[in-house]
């Protein structure tokens, strides 16, 4: 998020073009951001220019995003992780999700941690170690602490928006969780170890090729990918 508020934080809407966004990449290349990294910051810029626009009504074109993105892939400078596979399909997430929610014996609520997953695109290990004091309920952020940066091992504290964007409204399940936990202590107070063994065995009994959520490579912004979160051939 920091990149990004630096490099673009002071440009007008309207001087959003192509070109802008070009000479970003560019520069965010030049710095050291992989393919996949600056992959992810196109995917952020083009959420948020959507939501400006379909929301706020806000003048805005993501087709110029998209253009821009489009410019960086034929230059190489934007492209997958390796390790990334495939995007899930509904019936997939739907699946897990029903198994977990009719299961008895499953006491941490998977269903609502892969339904948090897919809309904040964050880790188990993220999203099991939120504290209640790092969400503004006002704003409706969530603020992650010391998150993975390959330009920044420490202190890269990042805000996540809490919207709905993918079919999984992340702001209603924190409401959830917030009555459910009483806004004390953790948002999810789950192990994530817990969290992943209980993920395996469900894509175990459910003949589910292994996947991990996760977004290509590492995160740099606080990033909200929405329909285009990814699995990756690894444990989740």
């Amino acid at each position: 998020m920091e990149a990004l508020k630096e490099a673009l934080g002071t440009v007008k809407l309207a001087k959003l073009n192509r070109e802008r966004l070009i000479e970003f990449g560019r520069k965010r290349a030049n710095e050291g951001a992989g393919p996949a990294t600056l992959a992810i910051d196109f995917s952020f810029i083009r959420t948020v220019a959507t939501h400006a626009a379909a929301v706020h009504g806000i003048e805005v074109s993501a087709e110029e995003v998209r253009l821009a993105r489009f410019a960086m892939k034929h230059l190489g400078l934007v492209g997958s992780s390796e390790e990334r596979d495939r995007r899930p399909t509904e019936d997939e997430l739907g699946e897990l999700i029903e198994y977990f929610e009719t299961n008895p014996r499953q006491v941490t609520p998977m269903g609502r941690i892969v339904r948090y997953a897919v809309a904040t695109t964050m880790r188990q290990e993220e999203i099991c170690r939120s504290d209640w004091p790092d969400v503004d309920m006002t704003k409706r952020l969530l603020i992650i602490r010391d998150r993975k940066d390959p330009r920044a091992k420490d202190g890269n504290d990042q805000k996540v928006p809490l919207l709905n964007l993918t079919g999984y409204d992340a702001w209603e399940i924190m409401l959830q969780q917030r009555i459910i936990t009483r806004g004390w202590g953790r948002v999810f107070p789950y192990n994530h170890r817990s969290v992943s063994a209980a993920f395996t065995r469900a894509c175990d009994e459910l003949k589910i090729e292994i996947f991990i959520f996760t977004i290509c490579g590492t995160r740099v912004p606080a990033v909200f990918l929405g329909p285009a979160l990814q699995l990756k051939r690894l444990h989740w």
